[in-house]
């Protein structure tokens, strides 16, 4: 069997956690590679609205497996309040919930970090989420963080005070307050409750569950854009986002990758700083805001919105291998009599083109658009053939811009608002 792959193509919040709560039926096991409790991914049904942070997406099924990957950094604390919050649902989350043991572990001094290092920045903030991401995979990279097979160890406490006072020798430099017992009591706590959960070594599970004819989705976090190589850097997440982020999050080799499920808005948003090529700094940009309900799951953040960006997909796309798309939220153009396509970039010497440059930052790029009419139509309930025609030319005209069939269409938040295209 292979491994599927889902992923966002934009800045994120394109609606991952609906798609795999909609896809997970079809898989065993699903498994997050990145990310941590950064990522947002909402899922609604039965009239409930649901977040979920460092869970996988397919926890809401009851005969589906799901694996948080060694690529993830998990934070206990956080861990034990969505457990909290699922409790009302009656969900097997003991037997159906696995972790990596080599998942990096976020200590209450990485939040403390997040949050100096973003005050330092002061105008050049990358717009961090402040939950402790960036210095978590900084300390793993540096080889001095702690995972989650740790806690399992004797020595635990040793190796978690060696690292807050590396932290803390850091922490005197900036104006921070805290409170250090309390903070310390939440999270020794919170490893306590996280003990009490299947801690594997997940690469041996995926691989024997392989082996065994399972079907595998690995579901990633943020998006595409936000790659520590290949987004928009420096104003990034710390992780890869892409395919090949599976392979490294997981413990899946690249010859076990299937499907590249790439989901992508009908339109453009992004939170915090960093370059927008089509932000729509106007009304129709607050109305999309407004109409998409667009404030960060997470954060609560006002996203900013925009047209859609077909180089930036292009170069998503090429980047991840991507096989089928998934546009979302096309209700959200309903309320427009006319939509525009940004086809290319101008750039400041004049040039034209249709890949992303290498700087971003200060380049001054002029979104070159293509208009299309609007459908200006409630498609709450429709199926497929009862689509308005401006709809399905704008597919199409998406489908051959970009080269890969788009084979589902969402049209409201529900998973039963969902319309599966045939794959051409």
């Amino acid at each position: 069997m292979k491994v599927d792959v889902l992923l966002g193509l934009q800045w994120g919040d394109e609606g991952k956690g609906k798609i795999v709560d909609v896809l997970a039926p079809r898989y065993d096991v699903v498994a997050r590679f990145q990310g941590g409790p950064n990522a947002g991914h909402t899922l609604e049904f039965d009239g409930i609205k649901h977040v979920l942070h460092q869970i996988p997406s397919g926890i809401f099924r009851s005969k589906t497996r799901n694996v948080i990957g060694n690529g993830v950094v998990l934070d206990p604390i956080v861990f034990q309040t969505e457990i909290g919050k699922l409790s009302k649902y009656n969900l097997d989350v003991r037997s159906n919930l696995f972790i990596s043991k080599k998942a990096t572990l976020i200590i209450p001094t990485h939040r403390l970090l997040d949050q100096a290092q973003e005050k330092a920045k002061g105008d050049d903030k990358i717009g961090s989420t402040l939950k402790g991401i960036g210095p978590s995979y900084q300390d793993k990279i540096g080889r001095q963080g702690l995972r989650v097979g740790d806690v399992l160890s004797p020595s635990f406490r040793e190796k978690f005070n060696k690292l807050v006072n590396v932290h803390m020798e850091i922490l005197k430099l900036h104006d921070v307050s805290f409170d250090w017992p309390e903070l310390e009591k939440a999270f020794m706590d919170a490893v306590k409750f996280l003990k009490t959960f299947n801690l594997i070594d997940s690469e041996y599970f995926l691989n024997q569950e392989l082996s065994a004819g399972s079907t595998i989705l690995a579901e990633g976090a943020q998006g595409s854009l936000l790659d520590i190589d290949f987004g928009s850097y420096p104003f990034v997440t710390s992780s890869n986002t892409v395919t090949a982020g599976a392979c490294t999050g997981l413990g899946i080799a690249p010859r076990h990758i299937g499907e590249v499920y790439g989901i992508f808005k009908a339109y453009s948003t992004r939170v915090g700083s960093g370059p927008f090529p089509t932000e729509l700094l106007n009304e129709e940009g607050e109305a999309l805001r407004k109409e998409g309900n667009e404030f960060g799951s997470t954060t609560g953040r006002p996203r900013r919105c925009g047209w859609i960006d077909i180089p930036s997909l292009k170069y998503s796309i090429m980047i991840n291998g991507v096989t089928q798309l998934l546009m979302m939220k096309a209700d959200v153009l309903s309320i427009f009599p006319s939509i525009k396509a940004c086809v290319r970039y101008q750039l400041a010497d004049g040039k034209v083109t249709d890949q992303v440059p290498y700087e971003l930052i200060h380049e001054r790029i002029t979104p070159i658009y293509e208009e299309l009419k609007g459908w200006n139509c409630n498609l709450k309930g429709l199926n497929e053939k009862e689509l308005p025609i401006e709809l399905v030319h704008y597919v199409e005209f998406l489908e051959a811009q970009l080269g890969v069939p788009i084979s589902l269409i969402s049209t409201g938040p529900d998973r039963k608002e969902t319309i599966h295209r045939f794959k051409k």
